[in-house]
């Protein structure tokens, strides 16, 4: 069955130039596929199309009336004042309506229950068990826990949070709503490495239909069953994920340009031979008109364009000769504001030479890590660096001291370089034309840090500081950037999400979790494999212990203690789920907490069935 159907669409904005041109593609149900294609060619006006958000000018658009479809990026509006909690709760409208529907009722068969109310009452009690109603709490603990949604930020006001944390929290109503297609617009944009694992698992056992568009290399490989890129406004397919679309669109460029070569190598042999059977055929009609004959043949041949090559940036760190051993060393380093510790008691040594990547999840301090070792946070502790060490840093947030200015302006005054210099610094980072007298307030956040990395790579350094650096970048800039930071010799110290550029760079991992820093002296593949055995070796295994009906042995009196003794039973494996409740409510932030109480709430319920059973046993002997 086809969920999404799209034939000849065709988009514009500036009359003559179309963002998207005659596009043609089809998506059949249950399929998960990604949309690559440069910034600004259109793949957020599609998903605005697909949604109905935005009108498009000429062609076809399908979309399955009966699937529910949704897109991460559209964050509805809200009354004023409402919790994260009543969002992710407006989820639920539908089994709210039925619920409310359901305690009418019961008021008023509280004073005389009639057929017809009864039979209404268990049909709306069906449907809300079948909507899984009764499991909502469980659901919308589920999902918060895995896109790391803490019960404190449930609690706050929707409109109090930043733009990223809303689309977090706009991803989690949208798959509490159980929608049918799901777009995803940069999904993991403001997730950590814990909550964008929890994604993909997600996605790979969802049984609607995904689109997605992400800049994230490995999730794409992770989630995508095939690829659709846009090109020019049309639609180019791969039939498999990521790792296969990049190898199949260099054989596809292989072969077209091999074409391209042999045909141009043709059509000069046979233009030489033209105009020598021209000059041939001055005395000679015959000649001429064999001459005149291949020459309308070579118009005739249909001619394979030129495969384009997209521009790259061409630049280099500017490193520094380090003579030293060790780059920096840190003793009992502590910091915390106020009662929040961050980090204590850190000690590490860092030689000449090596690649750290700092991972943790959001919040527990890695950027301000980073600060502390670079001296723009006060910490406790002893941080030690090389007498040759100068490092060059590229933050997460970039700031600017004058907005206003130019890019050119900027290079010449912050850079005191010639204008000569500036330009060709600009241009090397794809900065040209009239584009170096824009404003840098103006720019985008994948351009300020294009900007800032120009302005970074020309210093004399031998520790290179990344934040993020991958943020806001396109797949085209992130592969630039990991181009020029192989040609660095210097030490490579960052922090990042990219699992992709993680697994390409980090020969080591510092991994920030509770208030310690471990080292782990290995790449990302070995320390992913270390942190499995862990969760292995200490996953909890709950047997499922049943214990034996006890039948009556005949006698009243027997049948009585039985009976008491149950009762005794039941209430007090009420009250354990009772406070197993409790506990996963307080839990929703610690992943491998909730997973243990709720196997251990699923394991109490199955014994408190049992005694029920017994129970109603023992009642009718």
């Amino acid at each position: 069955m086809i969920d999404i159907s799209v034939k000849n669409l065709t988009k514009f904005f500036v009359i003559g130039e179309n963002l998207l041109n005659d596009l043609s593609f089809e998506i059949q149900e249950g399929e998960r596929v990604a949309i690559l294609g440069r910034n600004g060619c259109g793949k957020t006006t599609l998903f605005k199309i697909l949604t109905g958000e935005m009108d498009y000018d000429t062609g076809e658009v399908y979309v399955n009336p009966h699937k529910r479809i949704g897109l991460i990026s559209q964050i509805p509006q809200f009354p004023a004042g409402y919790t994260v909690e009543q969002v992710l709760r407006s989820a639920f409208a539908d089994l709210d309506a039925i619920r409310n529907k359901m305690t009418r009722l019961e008021e008023e068969m509280a004073t005389g229950a009639s057929k017809e109310l009864l039979a209404r009452y268990d049909d709306l009690a069906n449907r809300f068990q079948a909507g899984g109603g009764y499991d909502v709490d469980v659901e919308t603990d589920k999902v918060c826990n895995g896109l790391g949604i803490t019960q404190e930020q449930r609690r706050q006001s929707f409109d109090s949070l930043s733009g990223g944390e809303k689309t977090r929290m706009n991803l989690a109503r949208l798959l509490l709503e159980k929608t049918d297609i799901l777009l995803l617009d940069e999904p993991t944009n403001h997730l950590d490495l814990r909550s964008v694992e929890w994604l993909e698992s997600y996605i790979n056992s969802f049984k609607g239909t995904v689109l997605a568009i992400s800049h994230d290399r490995y999730f794409l490989d992770q989630i995508a069953q095939r690829v659709i890129e846009i090109v020019d406004g049309h639609a180019e397919f791969y039939s498999g994920n990521y790792s296969f679309y990049m190898d199949e669109k260099q054989a596809r460029f292989d072969l077209q340009m091999k074409q391209y070569e042999q045909e141009q190598a043709k059509l000069k042999q046979l233009g030489y031979t033209v105009e020598r059977m021209k000059g041939w055929g001055i005395n000679n009609r015959t000649l001429y008109r064999r001459a005149m004959s291949i020459q309308h043949r070579m118009e005739r041949i249909k001619k394979t364009e030129r495969p384009k090559t997209e521009k790259t940036m061409k630049a280099t760190f500017g490193e520094k000769d380090f003579p030293g051993d060790v780059v920096f060393k840190t003793r009992n380093v502590s910091k915390s504001f106020g009662e929040r510790v961050l980090f204590s008691d850190v000690e590490l040594l860092v030689e000449g030479g090596e690649r750290i990547a700092i991972l943790g999840d959001n919040g527990t301090g890695k950027s301000t890590f980073i600060k502390c070792l670079l001296g723009e946070e006060d910490c406790q502790g002893k941080i030690q660096f090389g007498p040759t060490v100068k490092f060059g840093y590229l933050p997460q947030i970039i700031h600017f001291d004058h907005p206003e200015r130019s890019l050119y302006d900027t290079m010449l005054y912050e850079k005191n370089c010639t204008p000569q210099m500036a330009r060709d610094r600009l241009g090397a980072f794809l900065f040209s034309g009239e584009d170096v007298f824009k404003s840098v307030g103006n720019l985008s956040g994948g351009e300020q840090s294009r900007l800032r990395l120009c302005m970074l790579m020309d210093e004399k350094i031998n520790l290179l500081v990344l934040d993020e650096p991958t943020n806001h970048l396109d797949i085209a800039s992130r592969e630039w950037i990991e181009a020029a930071i192989e040609e660095f010799e210097g030490v490579l110290l960052f922090v990042s999400h990219d699992r992709y550029f993680i697994e390409k760079f980090a020969e080591r991992i510092w991994l920030l979790e509770n208030q310690q820093i471990r080292d782990f002296k290995c790449g990302y593949t070995k320390y992913r494999s270390i942190l499995d055995h862990e969760a292995a070796m200490v996953q909890p295994v709950i047997a499922e212990v049943k214990p034996k009906k006890e039948k009556p042995k005949g006698g009243t009196k027997e049948t009585d203690k039985l009976i008491r003794r149950l009762e005794r039973e039941i209430e007090k494996q009420e009250q354990q789920i009772a406070q197993l409740d409790m506990q996963i409510e307080q839990s929703g932030a610690d992943y491998q907490e909730l997973t243990r109480l709720l196997a251990e709430k699923e394991n109490a319920e199955g014994i408190l069935l049992d005694l029920m059973e017994q129970w109603e046993s023992a009642q009718e002997s």
